[in-house]
């Protein structure tokens, strides 16, 4: 009986950290974009200034995703892969989830503004674009990926803000167009995944069409590596960064490569953990910079 009720406290547990979509801290990330290009990554306090700002996003955005799967549970069900998940699966109850959210959030805020106000206020603005996405912008075309994209603009501000230097426009118009280039990806993978059972689960999907959304990645990846280019020319004086358009075109060429052969752009933090390739350009281009 003991081995049968560790094996069961141990279920419970891992599905509690799969609950708070652990995969998806990858996105958080894109906070230290400021640390990186503001040059001060070799600054110990900087640097541990950036990882707790990193913990605040990474337990707020996991607030978020069990917000989302509570309000979801019914549409999560239905979806091939979703309906593995511990709320949609039965495993985690709706009340264990909620109290989750009430220790994770007052977590988060206060660690936040204990960093930096103006930190504080992003988590919130954070916060509140992605409870508004989950009751009423996911049901707006085209406004539904912006919104994504917002969050990552949010996540790159909030790296600036915390350790008090200054936000590039040309380094939040390439994380904007990077985001909807990921966005779009995303719409693109679940209506060929899903096909007759899209608007089923979510029902924005028949507003897209794949030659609508081809469109658009035609036009947002121009335009990301056409911005990402003119970043490297004219935000310092040194060219020498230009050279980091390389890693930038393969990785994206590569990323599309996935999305169209592959058709695994419904997650795009499972596509940068396990493609080989993306991970090697990555982590070069990280290096070169």
């Amino acid at each position: 009986m003991e081995g049968v009720k560790r094996l069961e406290s141990w279920i419970k547990f891992k599905s509690f950290i799969i609950l708070l979509r652990p995969r998806q801290w990858i996105k958080n990330l894109f906070l230290f974009a400021a640390l990186l290009f503001s040059k001060n990554i070799d600054k110990p306090s900087y640097v541990v200034t950036s990882f707790y700002a990193f913990l605040c996003f990474c337990m707020i955005s996991s607030t978020v995703y069990i917000f989302n799967d509570i309000c979801d549970i019914e549409k999560d069900r239905r979806h091939p892969r979703k309906s593995k998940r511990p709320l949609a699966a039965g495993i985690i109850s709706r009340r264990e989830a909620k109290i989750s959210m009430i220790i994770l959030f007052p977590a988060a805020v206060i660690l936040s503004f204990m960093l930096d106000y103006g930190f504080g206020f992003i988590v919130m603005a954070y916060l509140m674009n992605n409870v508004m996405y989950t009751l009423y912008v996911k049901n707006l075309v085209i406004l539904d990926v912006m919104s994504i994209a917002l969050g990552f603009i949010l996540r790159v501000s909030g790296g600036a803000v915390v350790i008090g230097v200054a936000i590039s426009p040309w380094l939040l118009l390439c994380t904007f167009l990077l985001a909807l280039f990921l966005g779009f990806s995303k719409r693109r993978n679940e209506l060929l995944v899903l096909q007759e059972d899209a608007t089923s689960h979510r029902r924005i999907l028949d507003c897209y069409s794949l030659d609508f959304i081809d469109n658009m990645l035609s036009i947002v990846t121009a335009s990301t590596l056409i911005s990402y280019s003119m970043y490297t020319f004219y935000a310092s004086d040194n060219k020498h960064s230009m050279v980091t358009i390389l890693f930038v075109l393969y990785g994206i060429f590569r990323y599309q490569y996935i999305v169209y052969n592959k058709k695994m752009g419904e997650s795009p933090e499972e596509i940068v953990l396990t493609d080989k390739p993306l991970i090697v350009d990555i982590m070069l281009w990280i290096l070169t910079s």
